[in-house]
């Protein structure tokens, strides 16, 4: 594990290093952990230390460094709260072509998630990266048309969305409710259009077959997680947060397989989704081409890792 400034680090230790773990969880367990943090982030720098004193009390060996943490494990969940230093801390595990999950944020920036895409599509290294309201039950009931509402026509989702001023608007919190938006949608928007005010983000996506989907992120009021889906059948709920076991018991199955339980093409459009968000703020809300936004970024970290 990297990263060790996170609740995700505690939860996730939890849930594999249990006993008796039988099914998709047995045989998986955290053994190394390299603590990691950032100094300029409160999130992490005041968090750091007493993760990690948690994590050792758990049994897990602590590691001054990336490269000592490679010797000892099979696979890496790279966990650090912080989506900058992302890119730095997985080019090694890549260039050890060992499976890696990485947490919510992807990466700091569009530029960044597209340059990790690239470096493990080169090194066919399996990755994923998901928020974990993506496997909540009633939400992946609805991506096969399974729940009430029957097949998807529409939906609208929300989360909480503060705000870090070292990442782009949604990717720090805003992320959960549009991984729930494309999780439920699926691939295939095509424009994005943003209204914002200091308690709310409304973004409207046009989809390339003309359905509509709409992600409400909160910062004024009660927040939670959710979406309403316009079907075939009917307009109804889908889902709630089911907590992190879902998504470490598909991390599991991840590192046992070797098969991503979620297509990079789809991460990297909804990362395009929330820059193509930003990008139609400082626009005044005009839509955004999302397919725009996304190359723009793929040049970019083409440009960066030519010159690495």
């Amino acid at each position: 594990m990297i990263g060790l400034d996170t609740s995700h680090a505690v939860a996730f230790t939890e849930i594999l290093n249990a006993k008796n773990n039988t099914g998709d969880l047995a045989g998986v367990r955290v053994t190394a952990a390299f603590p990691g943090g950032s100094s300029d982030l409160p999130a992490s720098r005041d968090r750091v230390e007493g993760y990690t004193a948690k994590i050792r009390d758990m049994g897990v060996e602590i590691v001054p460094s990336i490269d000592e943490l490679l010797k000892r494990v099979d696979a890496v969940m790279l966990e650090s709260v912080d989506g900058r230093p992302h890119l730095e801390q997985v080019r090694p595990v890549i260039a050890a072509r060992k499976p890696v999950f990485v947490d919510k944020p992807f990466a700091g920036s569009l530029r960044d998630c597209c340059a990790i895409a690239r470096l493990a599509a080169d090194a066919r290294v399996p990755i994923f990266s998901s928020s974990s309201l993506r496997f909540g039950s009633g939400f992946q009931a609805a991506r096969r048309g399974e729940s009430p509402a029957g097949e998807v026509k529409g939906c609208h989702a929300w989360s909480p969305c503060s705000l870090e001023p070292h990442h782009p608007d949604l990717f720090w919190y805003g992320i959960h409710g549009v991984e729930v938006l494309y999780t439920v949608m699926g691939p295939g928007c095509t424009s994005v259009t943003r209204t914002n005010s200091a308690g709310a983000d409304v973004v409207v996506g046009l989809w390339k077959d003309g359905r509509i989907g709409v992600f409400h992120g909160i910062r004024d009021g009660k927040a939670t997680y959710g979406a309403l889906v316009f079907g075939t059948k009917d307009v109804a709920p889908a889902g709630n947060y089911e907590g992190y076991r879902p998504l470490v018991v598909e991390i599991a199955r991840f590192f046992k397989s070797g098969r991503p339980p979620v297509a990079m093409e789809e991460t990297l459009e909804l990362y395009a989704f929330m820059e193509a968000a930003d990008e139609s703020k400082r626009q005044g809300g005009k839509p955004v081409a999302v397919a725009d936004v996304l190359a723009q970024a793929e040049q970019e970290a083409q440009a960066l890792l030519g010159k690495q």
